[in-house]
């Protein structure tokens, strides 16, 4: 027999074994790429990032049930960028896989994320923009309706998350196509009907045509039903974590990520975590942790958060601020900078106190990651937004924002009093595992599913 004979005989027989194999594995297989221009781009599964079931996506796609909800997920930035919608969009996407069928639209600042792209099984279409560019931004948003166009078969319902310039275009586009439209609201300040309205006729227009709205929060609640907006439209979504993935170490656990973060395993560690921008008070916390630093030799002040301005809140100088204040009191080596990352749960897990100093929030995520991850925290009282989390002096503990003798007394009593901590943080986990779960969001954003599909 030829070589050539040869080897088409053991190519017969090579096709003759896989055709013998369950079709399944090779479906599956196959959701690990998409097609992204001219190229296919392959992601891992799962970066470690989401809970034990997932990636759900790949071994549950083909049980989705024919009349399951298939829904477009337009958002301003999703994995790998950073923002606390996307976050919470991908871990719904995940907890409800099998139930209903995900795609994603979303901006993104980083030019080097293809187009198209596939996310732990979910596509994912993106329009890149520059938050600094006028022009970028316009074009940003034809970029948006091109790809909600091409993407228009794969989805029933649109469920747009915030309120931003690309709200008009997709709202137009989802009335020209027939697609039902869920609004969810997730910043206070921002997410508002009035914020809508300023953002003139059309902007108006656009938050009247979603058919369900929901807030994260009873203060995003009260701001709708003050505005005029109907009460049968709206569905409370609070935000939820997941507890699994968000909990408290044992403590050879903590001290090896104290070692893998370079973190000194005395330290008596005070976490922030958020962008550098004014509503968020990075320089507060800094300014009040300086007065504990000057009594506790061991006391480090960790942030974690984007100080670069390429989003549009963020504020460059107030990084700047920190970093130089640091360095006039003599304490660089205990104020420590790290970058966004996808790993978060790490350094709740290796931290002592969390503070959220911000003035302006709905339901911080954030937050509700570090009452998981059993940490006593420190809150600024925003009524309607913290003060449903934590109750003060039972699970964590309050002050009035931008008070700084307030702050620095309640990260003196955290930091100093380890038990006190500790019975905080054990209260907060509780709280989170009780009422703030992942699985109760995704079932709230399944029912708004249904109830849209349902005639």
């Amino acid at each position: 027999m030829s070589r050539r004979g040869a080897r088409r005989c053991r190519r017969d027989r090579g096709n003759g074994a896989r055709s013998a194999r369950p079709s399944l594995a090779r479906r599956a297989a196959r959701v690990g790429r998409f097609r992204s221009s001219r190229r296919v781009v392959r992601y891992p599964p799962n970066d470690g990032t989401l809970p034990r079931h997932s990636c759900p996506h790949l071994r549950a796609w083909w049980l989705v049930p024919p009349d399951a909800p298939r829904v477009l997920l337009v958002i301003g930035a999703y994995h790998p960028e950073i923002s606390a919608a996307g976050i919470q969009a991908r871990a719904v996407a995940s907890a409800l896989a099998g139930r209903a069928t995900f795609s994603v639209l979303a901006t993104a600042v980083d030019p080097t994320l293809p187009p198209r792209d596939l996310v732990d099984g979910v596509p994912v279409y993106r329009a890149r923009v520059d938050v600094r560019r006028r022009a970028s931004r316009a074009a940003a948003s034809i970029r948006v309706a091109a790809q909600f166009a091409a993407a228009r078969d794969r989805f029933d319902l649109v469920h747009i998350h915030g309120i931003s310039r690309k709200n008009v275009p997709v709202t137009t586009l989802a009335r020209l196509f027939g697609k039902r439209i869920l609004l969810h609201l997730h910043t206070a300040g921002q997410d508002e009907p009035a914020e809508a309205g300023r953002a003139g006729v059309l902007g108006a227009w656009s938050f009247r045509q979603a058919e369900l709205v929901l807030p994260v929060s009873p203060l995003l609640m009260d701001r709708c039903l003050a505005s005029g907006v109907d009460r049968s439209r709206l569905r409370y979504a609070p935000n939820g974590v997941d507890p699994q993935r968000f909990a408290p170490p044992d403590e050879g656990a903590r001290a090896a990520l104290r070692a893998e973060l370079g973190w000194p395993l005395d330290a008596r560690v005070t976490l922030f975590v958020g962008f550098f921008s004014r509503d968020k008070r990075p320089d507060a916390v800094f300014r009040a942790w300086c007065r504990e630093a000057a009594r506790d030799p061991r006391a480090v002040l960790v942030f974690v958060g984007a100080t670069v301005p390429k989003y549009y809140e963020i504020d460059g100088a107030l990084f700047d601020r920190i970093r130089s204040g640091a360095a006039a009191a003599g304490l660089s080596g205990r104020v420590i900078f790290a970058d966004t990352t996808t790993a978060i749960e790490r350094f709740f897990a290796a931290a002592d106190v969390f503070a959220l100093p911000s003035v302006r929030e709905a339901m911080p995520l954030a937050l509700l990651e570090a009452m998981s991850s059993g940490l006593a925290c420190v809150a600024s009282r925003l009524e309607r937004s913290t003060d449903v989390l934590i109750q003060d002096g039972v699970n964590g503990r309050l002050v009035p924002p931008d008070d700084e003798d307030a702050w620095a007394n309640a990260l003196a009593e955290l930091t100093s009093d380890c038990r006190r901590a500790r019975e905080l943080g054990r209260c907060a986990r509780a709280t989170v595992v009780d009422r703030f779960t992942v699985e109760r969001s995704s079932r709230v954003w399944l029912d708004a599913y249904r109830e849209l599909m349902d005639p």
